[in-house]
């Protein structure tokens, strides 16, 4: 009898192939490292990022032709010459443009690299009278930008609770109990109504997780939905870059926002000027963080071993959010061999935290291990009213039926990966049956995802090459999904690995979405976002110790 390896995607023998070695020159593409040379993984910081030449690029005054406002700006550095602009512009990608068919007016005018439909033949942009603001593309007024700047906004609020906080916690260590304890936490009662039980949480996914893939989620079933972490210095001093994190879609019904830092003062900060400035329906702050320059700062999993400035910062946060829920997302613990999740939960409940997300795995983990239910469950099980959210390893319909069936404390189940490598999880789960997607219903959801970044990143060489670079980044986890129909034992599990490096799909798209190179890759964006720039190179972001 055939001994199964519970670590091995086994595929079915039709569609097996010899191991390839991988051409030469396409090594560096591989989305795995050199044996050699292979290290713990993390944040990739030597990827190329796209950047326009000033001279190549028009100014704004002058997008929607030669009859725009003039430019004002004092030694603008851009180019103020339509003509010339157009003789050098990229050539147009496609004939229709994904924002002008939606809305009927383009933002980006001549500039636009679908424009045809919509760029006469006189560079005038169609409908240029209609010209409005994109709500979705900047989310920081430009008042409330001066004010972070200038440090002139109004913190007094968080100051006063601040203050109130760090004097109980002062009192409970002098005296070893503290009788107004109840009285500086917001009652439950008090806060925005969130059912945070029987919910499917999308993980807040860092480069990842943005506006369109979560979008794409919200469309299979995902039924909450938090951004990317946002770092709390840059929110509070104005970035606009870190603004941008905070971006909600109108689909997005029960939206979060996740935060970071390493100091309870400045999470509070940034707490309040999120709730009173943002469209958000509550708060999470990381503490499970397990980058290394993020914990080597203080911040997300270093606060599990800070728990005087975590009690400070979760009791300051969950005040000044008034009516609004303060959520935290921890892990189980710093190191394997010693978890705190037991011993904490009951004191984030305490201290005022509406819901938790415990991911079950410690900071030293990350992702090499099988996340551990049953401490998840454990941990649910000493709380009062608090929901508990798990997360980890779910991938199919069986494992989220397995741990609703076997894992009875924990509220709702939040989805990371899961996601990134098979969005229509959500689906599966709300419609109770696995769903064998085919090569074209992936490339359909593909085309539409790159839409979605044209309209939030934008239709110009600029808004492309950043769709792309993000559409590239998904694709470095689309490709570990193995289809369904080809399994020999379905269903997969988030952490096997195929039987064999290359193997065949049942066409050649298939084929190509299975491919584990980064070409490959390049060429599913360019079917949608055409060649890329000369020199163009992918490196993943992320380079998981996992598949």
């Amino acid at each position: 009898m055939e001994t199964i390896d519970p670590t091995i995607c086994y595929i079915k023998k039709e569609f097996h192939l010899k191991k390839v070695e991988i051409p030469e020159k396409n090594k560096e593409d591989s989305d795995e490292p050199p044996r050699k040379k292979q290290k713990k993984g993390g944040r990739n910081k030597k990827r190329p990022i796209f950047r326009e030449a000033f001279d190549d690029k028009l100014c704004r005054s002058l997008v929607d032709g030669e009859d725009s406002n003039k430019c004002t700006r004092e030694n603008c550095k851009f180019l103020h010459d339509v003509k010339s602009y157009m003789e050098k512009k990229s050539p147009d990608i496609a004939e229709k443009c994904p924002l002008y068919t939606t809305k009927k007016f383009c933002l980006y005018g001549i500039t636009c690299r679908f424009g045809k439909e919509h760029i006469t033949e006189d560079f005038k942009n169609v409908n240029a009278s209609v010209r409005v603001e994109n709500e979705q593309r900047v989310n920081l007024p430009h008042e409330l930008q001066v004010q972070l700047r200038k440090k002139t906004y109004d913190f007094s609020s968080s100051e006063s609770i601040l203050k109130s906080v760090s004097d109980l916690i002062s009192k409970t260590k002098d005296v070893g109990s503290c009788e107004d304890d109840e009285n500086i936490v917001t009652r439950p009662e008090e806060k925005k109504k969130i059912d945070f039980r029987n919910k499917l949480v999308l993980s807040p996914l860092t480069t990842v997780g943005n506006l369109p893939f979560r979008r794409i989620c919200k469309e299979y079933g995902a039924d909450i939905t938090i951004g990317e972490m946002a770092c709390s210095v840059p929110l509070i001093n104005g970035n606009l870059s870190e603004w941008a994190l905070t971006r909600r879609h109108s689909s997005e019904d029960i939206f979060g926002i996740q935060i970071e830092g390493n100091n309870a003062k400045l999470i509070t900060y940034a707490a309040q000027v999120l709730s009173e400035t943002t469209d958000v329906d509550f708060i999470d702050l990381n503490i499970g963080c397990p980058i290394d320059l993020i914990f080597q700062q203080g911040g997300g999993s270093a606060l599990l071993r800070r728990q005087t400035v975590l009690e400070h910062t979760v009791r300051s946060c969950s005040q000044v959010l008034k009516d609004k829920p303060f959520t935290v997302k921890t892990r189980t613990g710093i190191y394997a061999n010693k978890l705190v999740a037991k011993e904490l939960l009951p004191k984030l409940e305490k201290w005022g935290a509406s819901a938790v997300t415990l991911h079950g795995r410690t900071k030293e983990q990350r992702y090499t291990k099988s996340a551990d239910w049953n401490y998840i469950n454990e941990c649910a099980s000493l709380v009062k009213e608090m929901p508990i959210i798990g997360n980890g390893d779910v991938l199919s319909l069986e494992d989220y039926q397995n741990i609703k069936k076997n894992y009875t404390n924990v509220s709702s189940i939040m989805i990371g990966r899961g996601a990134l490598i098979k969005p229509w999880i959500f689906k599966e789960i709300k419609d109770g049956k696995a769903y064998d997607i085919s090569s074209q219903e992936r490339l359909e959801m593909i085309q539409k995802y790159v839409n979605y970044g044209l309209e939030c990143f934008g239709s110009d060489t600029k808004g492309v090459e950043t769709t792309r670079r993000f559409l590239l980044e998904w694709l470095s986890f689309l490709y570990r999904y193995v289809p369904y129909g080809i399994l020999e034992h379905p269903p997969q599990k988030i952490n096997q690995r195929p039987e064999y490096d290359y193997y065949t799909g049942r066409d050649e798209l298939e084929t190509l979405m299975t491919s584990r190179q980064s070409c490959d890759w390049v060429k599913i964006s360019e079917m949608f976002l055409g060649k890329v720039p000369e020199g163009f190179t992918f490196i993943p972001k992320h380079k998981a110790n996992s598949f």
